[in-house]
């Protein structure tokens, strides 16, 4: 083990200790796959195997779905706030452990470990946001000629199917169970195939927070142990954040159920020569999630849109604030940017590097592995940098996911817009102007379900409703609308 930080180390001992040797989360218990077999999470700053977890298929979802069917009556019975009440419980018992969950995403995902115990403390405030929404969902009642009352009643699903990616481990496997849970639902939550750590460890808050079978917690590969929670008919409603891809492939596999999909981005960042630059530069880069997750969001501002006229002294500041950023092994609290989450994908943001070359985009910074003593054997991708994209190259149109930037070069705005339309994607814009006519008016015309004027990706707010157009997915995430959408509408009528 190439790990030489001793609370790193101490971490890894103790979650492994907690969790009876990474085991499951079913019905409050640890428990192996029914099958013995087991996969590994690799550390991708050494490349090397930090642990062996169970590796699920439909038996154990059987196990989890069974759980949850059990724990379904009395927990949906219960009344909202004392199911807010486990909730908050649950929170400060993630804020409490924020600094130890942020180290194991640390090494397990390769996202700085600053940055990840923040991420730990923003999955727990959505359980005390969701817990303080509780009483809003309420029915309405409906006017009836000739008399009588007709109203209708929210009523939970029943055991939700919750699938999380990679990229903010422990912010995902805490904060998106809870709408699920405030709304009466129980809850199996399979994490990330690559970064399964942090979640199994959290299954130790959940046993002391929760009810048996409230929130089950099970590992696997996604073509097997996800496939069967999204086919399995006793679970009705799923709720998905990854790729684009995979999103289909649920899709195609659940039926009849209700489904919500956030999925991938190719997000458009658009300036006016009216700007401040060094402001804008500076969004650019934060908006990039370069600190945070080294490029790996959906939504990464990944096309940046410049006007001509201040195109060169855009690049200059963005060069000298991108040359800043500390590259180093996640553990460590100087780090800013760690590797990317595996080999594979490391291989694969190497590959479009390398298109963007051939097609001739022209490379300003980066494209390589990136510099520095001790970082050799990890998935670490400098911050890359590219000049002269064009609409159609592939790094303009797909989405790369790591630290990977395209800048675009525009004089006309009609020209401009149909290029940041014509994308698959839709999830995101920002758009940079002091007019605010424009800024409007764009706003307006772009075909993102998220949009930020003279903002950037790190300035998300609760209860603004977050997701995308086309195939960026279907729903809203972090608001009253996805509180809501946990539930389903029965109409009740009475004649006098």
């Amino acid at each position: 083990m190439s790990l030489n930080d001793a609370f790193a180390l101490q971490v890894l001992k103790t979650a492994e200790e907690e969790t009876q040797g990474w085991k499951m989360l079913i019905n409050n218990q640890w428990v192996g796959s029914r099958s013995g077999k087991k996969m590994a999470s690799v550390n991708p700053a050494y490349d090397e195997v930090l642990a062996e977890v169970p590796a699920a298929d439909g038996e154990d979802i059987q196990l989890a779905v069974d759980a949850g069917k059990a724990a379904f009556p009395a927990w949906s019975k219960m009344h909202v706030d004392d199911r807010a009440k486990h909730c908050r419980q649950f929170a400060n018992a993630v804020r409490g452990k924020a600094k130890e969950l942020g180290m194991l995403d640390a090494i397990d995902s390769g996202n700085s470990f600053l940055s990840m115990v923040e991420d730990a403390k923003k999955g727990a405030g959505l359980h005390d946001f969701f817990s303080g929404l509780g009483m809003e969902m309420k029915g309405e009642t409906i006017p009836t000629p000739g008399g009588g009352l007709d109203f209708t009643r929210p009523q939970p699903f029943g055991v939700i199917g919750r699938i999380i990616p990679f990229n903010h481990p422990i912010s995902f496997a805490a904060g998106k169970i809870a709408p699920a849970l405030i709304a009466g639902n129980t809850v199996i939550l399979k994490p990330g195939d690559q970064t399964p750590l942090s979640a199994l460890w959290m299954g130790k808050l959940i046993q002391e927070c929760f009810p048996p079978g409230v929130v089950n917690i099970v590992t696997g590969e996604g073509a097997v142990c996800g496939n069967a929670i999204v086919a399995h008919k006793e679970v009705r409603r799923i709720a998905f954040t990854g790729s684009v891809e995979t999103g289909k492939a649920i899709t195609r596999a659940a039926g009849i159920k209700t489904l919500s999909l956030e999925l991938g981005g190719k997000n458009p960042l658009i300036i006016y020569p009216d700007v401040d630059i060094e402001k804008v530069a500076a969004a650019a880069v934060a908006g990039m999630n370069f600190t945070v997750s080294q490029g790996q969001s959906c939504g990464s501002n990944s096309r940046v849109f410049v006007h001509s006229a201040i195109k060169e002294k855009f690049i200059e500041a963005v060069m000298a604030r991108a040359g800043k950023i500390v590259i180093g092994v996640p553990e460590l609290e100087t780090t800013q940017m760690g590797p990317v989450v595996t080999r594979r994908h490391y291989d694969r943001v190497m590959s479009y590097i390398a298109s963007g070359k051939q097609e001739g985009a022209r490379l300003l910074r980066g494209g390589a592995h990136a510099p520095g003593k001790g970082l050799e054997k990890g998935c670490f991708v400098d911050v890359t940098i590219f000049d002269n994209v064009k609409h159609g190259m592939k790094i303009e149109r797909e989405e790369i996911f790591g630290p990977v930037m395209s800048v675009i070069s525009w004089d006309d705005e009609a020209a401009m817009l149909r290029e940041v339309n014509d994308s698959d994607y839709g999830l995101c814009c920002n758009i940079w102007t002091n007019d605010i006519s424009t800024g409007l008016r764009m706003a307006d015309a772009v075909e993102s379900g998220y949009v930020w004027i003279n903002g950037h990706g790190g300035k998300r707010f609760k209860g603004a409703p977050f997701g995308g157009f086309k195939d960026s997915g279907i729903g809203r995430e972090h608001s009253i609308t996805e509180l809501m959408s946990y539930t389903q509408i029965k109409n009740v009528n009475i004649s006098y």
